[in-house]
């Protein structure tokens, strides 16, 4: 049974779940308002095992169908930013995964404000807390932001420093901010493009399970 946080992050991301077998293009307001960063997600596709839903602008909705119409879903995606308005975007594939029972991975870092100067430029996106592990000197290793797409769904990203990759900090601290989401109220997901095995790794060790579940997002780099 799909957790009730999960469903109720897919329904409101989305704008539709379930979606029952296969294919189904959805509109939603929430793809001409700016995403959690400021900017646009004009197209957003989560596919579960034989079903999947498509949320595009709804004035985008007819056309889109129509694309998908007509024949396999590589056409569809490598048109989709187009079709939704957007030809210069990029589509991102990713592994779309979610977890319910972190693993019980030790805490490796502190929640604090994102604007520190000695944060890497990525983590200074986020407007709220981020979780930081530092070394004894105060230095920045590794840092998770937190994606609030909604009230029931807040997505991870993790990045650490070269030089302190093999310790297993990223793991820990997407462990640590899994179980913060989760008493929340909201459900951590998690995603990755296909080929990033070091970050399907992190995920694996940290409790995020591949379920065989992917994400299509038209978005900026």
């Amino acid at each position: 049974m799909l957790d009730r946080r999960l469903h109720l992050h897919l329904v409101t991301w989305l704008g539709q779940w379930p979606a029952g077998p296969g294919l189904h293009v959805v509109g939603s307001r929430r793809r001409a308002r700016p995403a959690w960063d400021g900017r646009l997600r004009p197209a957003v596709a989560v596919a579960a095992p034989g079903a999947a839903v498509l949320s595009v602008p709804p004035e985008r909705v007819a056309a889109v169908r129509a694309l998908a119409a007509e024949g396999p879903t590589g056409r569809l995606w490598s048109a989709l930013p187009g079709a939704v308005g957007h030809p210069g975007l990029p589509l991102r594939e990713g592994v779309f995964r979610w977890c319910t029972a972190p693993r019980a991975l030790p805490d490796a870092g502190e929640w604090t404000e994102p604007a520190d100067p000695g944060f890497p430029a990525w983590l200074h996106l986020f407007d709220r807390e981020v979780l930081v592990a530092r070394d004894a000197d105060g230095r920045y290793l590794a840092g998770v932001g937190v994606k609030r797409h909604d009230r029931y769904g807040r997505e991870l990203a993790v990045g650490t420093v070269p030089a302190a990759r093999g310790r297993g900090l990223a793991r820990r601290l997407v462990a640590q901010a899994a179980r913060r989401v989760l008493d929340e109220g909201a459900v951590p997901t998690y995603l990755h493009d296909p080929g990033n095995t070091a970050s399907a790794r992190v995920a694996e060790a940290a409790g995020f399970a591949d379920r065989g579940w992917r994400s299509h997002i038209v978005h900026p780099d």
